[in-house]
């Protein structure tokens, strides 16, 4: 029988709070894999020779992590503090990911341009002003058609900046900051198509587009704006009454209700969590799991209890009518994953839970 060990993977799981669970995930154990290795040998070969692949793209990656310094906070600093756009410029595969991070930088706040350097040198740079910050890729900083738009650059006013894989290059030595991405080497066996190289600017260019979101409190609202198509931006333009679970689908119980009946009502619903109605089928609480198993630590005989006794009093709440974005800002600022939808008398109208916004099925509007 084969053996098996067990790896971590990270899957997304709340993304309100970035936050991130765990799974296991199963993979074959190297006996497995010799036994597999003795019947078909060249697929053993592709096998290896992949996962060699990713090994060295994923190292590519891990190892710029102890390059995050001073260099990357000043470059945050100045393109916050800048009243122009920031302009991204590259040859090639480098050119290639510098499209990737404008189209990112733009899709979450961070006005962004993409300019060509040769097609700058006959008439693009018009598109550049003193305002703007000067992003140049260039693995290897000797870039020719890049390094000879520079002193262009300068003269218009712009700061520039370098991600580059030699910080003693002709472009290093010609920009204001440089940023460190250069790899041990390619995953190519000939190092000569970047692989590595292009995989670690790809992951600079997500860090930094992702810092300028925090740092200049990008909302869940303001995706919207941006993403008006797509299913997310459908989503998020929607109101919570199209998204929402209602009628008997609610998991709810009376005031007064046996703990052991409430949790069977947690378990009917699939969400995690009942609400507490009161006369009238007002809100009165909610339960959660974690109210639960807060419960069950504390020692107290969860059967003798009764919702009173768990229930959090006075849970958030939002009313039908609201867009769909309100919701889930209300979910990130306050880091939960389910809102009771009520009326204007406080009566139980529905439950939105986080994914019923992100979206775990066909959404039509």
């Amino acid at each position: 029988m084969a053996s098996f060990r067990f790896i971590r993977v990270w899957d997304y799981a709340n993304t309100s709070s970035f936050q991130y669970r765990r799974r296991t995930k199963t993979v074959v154990s190297m006996s497995a894999q010799a036994k597999n290795c003795e019947q078909n040998p060249d697929s053993a070969r592709i096998i290896q020779k992949a996962i060699e692949v990713l090994r060295i793209e994923a190292d590519s990656i891990l190892n710029l992590i102890d390059r995050i310094d001073q260099n990357f906070s000043e470059m945050v600093a100045i393109i916050c503090n800048s009243r122009g756009r920031l302009i991204i410029s590259g040859i090639g595969k480098s050119g290639i990911i510098g499209r990737k991070m404008v189209a990112t930088l733009n899709s979450t706040g961070t006005r962004s341009l993409f300019l060509h350097p040769v097609e700058a040198m006959h008439g693009d740079l018009g598109q550049v002003s003193g305002d703007d910050i000067f992003i140049a890729l260039s693995k290897s900083g000797e870039t020719d058609e890049l390094n000879i738009l520079l002193p262009s650059i300068r003269q218009i006013g712009c700061k520039i900046i370098a991600f580059t894989g030699d910080e003693k290059s002709s472009l290093a030595r010609l920009s204001d900051i440089v940023i460190d991405v250069g790899v041990a080497g390619e995953a190519c066996p000939l190092g000569l198509a970047p692989t590595a190289s292009t995989t670690a600017l790809l992951a600079m260019g997500d860090a930094l587009a992702v810092v300028l979101l925090e740092k200049k409190h990008f909302k869940s609202s303001d995706f919207k704006m941006y993403h008006p198509g797509g299913n997310l931006g459908q989503r998020l333009t929607a109101r919570i009454k199209d998204l929402m679970i209602s009628g008997k689908s609610v998991p709810s119980v009376k005031e007064g209700t046996p703990m052991p009946i409430a949790v069977a009502e947690i378990d009917r619903g699939g969400l995690g969590t009942t609400l507490v109605a009161g006369p009238g089928n007002t809100l009165r609480g909610i339960i959660t799991d974690g109210d639960i198993r807060r419960m069950v630590v504390s020692g107290r005989p969860l059967a003798q209890l009764t919702v009173e006794d768990v229930m959090s009093n006075n849970p958030r709440t939002l009313k039908a009518d609201a867009p769909a974005c309100d919701a889930l800002n209300t979910m990130e600022q306050h880091q939960i994953t389910v809102l009771p939808i009520v009326n204007d008398a406080g009566e139980i109208q529905g439950i939105l839970h986080l994914h019923d916004i992100l979206g775990k099925g066909a959404f039509k509007i």
